[in-house]
């Protein structure tokens, strides 16, 4: 197996995986079978776990406070939790609620500060200042070592950064968009944000000048590249909101990827997940990419091709069918 990759986030004295587990699938009745998944990523150089205030009703935070305290690791794993989602009522990207969410996150993983702390959605209604300095005060604490956003704009971003800037204050050190060889072509959920595809191709070019560590979810397209269907099977699925395959990634152009995708897969006999995810980790951005893998095995085909270069034809061919 290669070596897992590491690089850095400002303000964070740790080295942080390429590669970050998801914890959605973890629970507290499951314990047995959470802890068998945190020790494969582990034993597979994976350092970095993400979390949020929505996953698994909590214990997302709770089972990997368990298991890090178990293993003795926590001057070494680098715990990601994302705060402030909306919930059925009401958009929650205020001081207020950014604070609660992260004082739930301290008290069910056990620890004394989180690593990365992420704001999980915006509200463009709410000014950047009030969350700046928010963020800034808990950082100040030492309840977080560094801070960032997901499902941001990049221009949002870039006014939170500037106003904090201007009150001598820390900015967001961090983004995590979606970001795919597929094009979302309808959002999974409300107000998530890609950077996939030629429309946002601005948001690239500015990550890219900034060299900002992307945190980027769904490398696999929520399923669309994970193998289990070829072009002729997405085509036959019947429409369904609750197929997200098919609702948000089934598209001409998304379809021909992933031919092409197979294709590529066949010749160096790879899967079409392993190439879909090579082809993240290989983008010319500081990529930190989130999988979701449920069993270690998955772990293990995720972390097979970190050491795969794709050529820069192989990458333009993948995404638009250039000649290679």
């Amino acid at each position: 197996m290669p070596e897992m990759l590491y690089g850095q986030v400002p303000g964070l004295d740790k080295p942080v995986s390429r590669i970050a587990q998801g914890l959605m699938m973890v629970s507290l009745g499951k314990l047995d079978y959470s802890f068998e998944l945190l020790d494969a990523a582990w034993e597979a150089g994976i350092t970095t776990f993400d979390s949020a205030h929505v996953y698994s009703g909590g214990d997302a935070d709770r089972v990997l406070g368990r298991w890090v305290a178990k293993r003795g690791l926590r001057e070494k794993v680098v715990h990601l939790t994302k705060g402030a989602h909306p919930n059925a009522d009401r958009p929650r990207v205020t001081p207020y609620d950014i604070t609660a969410d992260l004082h739930d996150a301290l008290a069910r993983s056990g620890f004394d500060y989180v690593d990365l702390y992420v704001l999980h959605r915006d509200n463009p209604a709410v000014e950047v200042g009030p969350i700046v300095e928010t963020l800034n005060e808990h950082l100040s604490a030492g309840r977080i070592r560094a801070f960032g956003a997901s499902n941001w704009t990049h221009t949002r971003i870039a006014e939170a950064n500037a106003y904090a800037t201007e009150h001598g204050l820390a900015g967001f050190a961090l983004s995590s968009p979606n970001f795919s060889l597929a094009e979302m072509v309808e959002s999974p959920w409300a107000d998530c944000l890609t950077i996939s595809g030629p429309a946002h191709a601005d948001a690239r070019r500015w990550y890219a000048q900034q060299a900002m560590p992307l945190f980027t979810w769904s490398s696999l397209a929520r399923g669309f590249f994970s193998g289990r269907f070829d072009r002729a099977a997405l085509e036959a699925r019947p429409a369904d909101d609750s197929d997200i395959p098919v609702r948000c990634f089934r598209s001409p152009a998304n379809l021909d990827r992933l031919d092409r995708t197979w294709a590529l897969g066949k010749e160096k006999g790879l899967t079409v997940p392993q190439i879909a995810t090579a082809w993240v980790l290989n983008y010319p951005l500081n990529i930190f990419a989130l999988i979701g893998a449920f069993t270690p095995e998955e772990i293990q085909a995720n972390t097979a091709v970190l050491d795969l270069k794709l050529t820069d034809k192989e990458m333009a061919w993948l995404e638009s069918g250039t000649p290679r």
